[in-house]
């Protein structure tokens, strides 16, 4: 089949795009290559998918040119759509961002995959939508009318958005509400990124709320198989369903959300643990109060994820931290 996969420069990106290629797939991917962070380790992911299945468009989600005229072209089978501004303490001080690259940009997505007859447009959530949620683990029945952050309110904003195109277009759409991911070729504003480069450099690690955090972190590798089988998993509408009685990962639409979690939330200072060890060196804490926007525990309930695919991300953090600390000496020379 033909895909599209935005973000393909990206962390969760490339390891979808690399997948896609590996089973013989068409792959076009688009990223608008913005300096967030180092251009380069994007550029260096993008190096790694030379195949002549896949072809790379920089192009920004929000340009209401190209971006119709990519899906017009292209006619794309399916859509996986990973591409956005990440980070929760960026949104405090770059609001606009997020509203063009993850409002505007899933809506040109949106409009690309309804006028062009996509099969299935797959999107990333985020766990961040639980805001103030305090029941774990989290769950898709569960309301996420309170986000802390704008990024998370975005990520909100897309499900509903989603819905609207599902309901009146009958287009099939699927997110999955990412937990704290991990792994190699990971983002450089990413925790485990931070404190491997500060412990290297011999530098002390910002440890917020004094520690006293607990997050659901979970191995690249295992979102990327959820992703592969999700895409293949296409919401049906549900006549029977009903605002009063359905669960608000569901609709009378070809519409569901969906976590992909470890559902094995770990303490920070064990995930700290973890990359001492992997690194051999013990790190120097600061301890700092909780940064706005944060939550203190994240904990994903996956149970519809498995009844539909069959699988369940188990990667544990000590395998995985090694994984990305081996990626990463390799990468720097460190």
């Amino acid at each position: 089949m033909k895909f599209l996969v935005t973000g393909a420069a990206g962390f969760i990106g490339y390891h979808v795009c690399d997948r896609l290629l590996k089973a013989g797939h068409q792959v076009v991917g688009i990223d608008n290559l913005n300096d967030y962070y180092d251009v380069s380790l994007k550029q260096a992911r993008l190096d790694l998918l030379s195949s002549p299945d896949f072809t790379f468009h920089k192009i920004d989600l929000a340009d209401r040119v190209a971006m119709p005229a990519l899906f017009a072209e292209e006619k794309f089978d399916r859509v996986i759509h990973l591409a956005a501004q990440a980070g929760v303490r960026y949104s405090l001080e770059n609001p606009h961002v997020y509203a063009d690259a993850n409002l505007i940009g899933h809506l040109n997505v949106l409009e690309g995959c309804r006028h062009n007859k996509v099969q299935h447009l797959l999107y990333a959530s985020s766990s961040s939508v639980y805001g103030l949620n305090r029941k774990m683990p989290f769950s898709t029945d569960d309301p996420v009318d309170h986000p802390v952050s704008l990024y998370a309110a975005t990520k909100k904003a897309n499900e509903l958005m989603a819905h609207t195109y599902s309901h009146l277009y009958n287009l099939p759409t699927t997110g999955l509400r990412f937990f704290t991911v991990y792994g190699p070729w990971g983002r450089p504003d990413m925790a485990l990124f931070k404190f491997t480069k500060a412990m290297l450099e011999g530098k002390s690690i910002d440890v917020y709320n004094y520690g006293k955090m607990k997050r659901d972190f979970t191995y690249v590798d295992d979102i990327v198989e959820a992703i592969i089988r999700m895409q293949d998993v296409i919401p049906q509408p549900n006549p029977e369903w009903t605002v009063e009685t359905g669960s608000p990962a569901t609709s009378s639409a070809p519409y569901h959300v969906y976590n992909i979690g470890n559902s094995a939330p770990v303490e920070l200072m064990d995930y700290i643990t973890a990359l001492e060890e992997a690194l051999g060196i013990e790190a120097k804490k600061n301890m700092m109060p909780l940064q706005a926007g944060d939550v203190l525990e994240t904990s994903a309930d996956t149970k519809p994820l498995f009844e539909v695919c069959g699988f369940k991300p188990q990667t544990s953090v000590k395998d995985g931290v090694k994984n990305f600390v081996d990626w990463y000496r390799g990468y720097y020379n460190k």
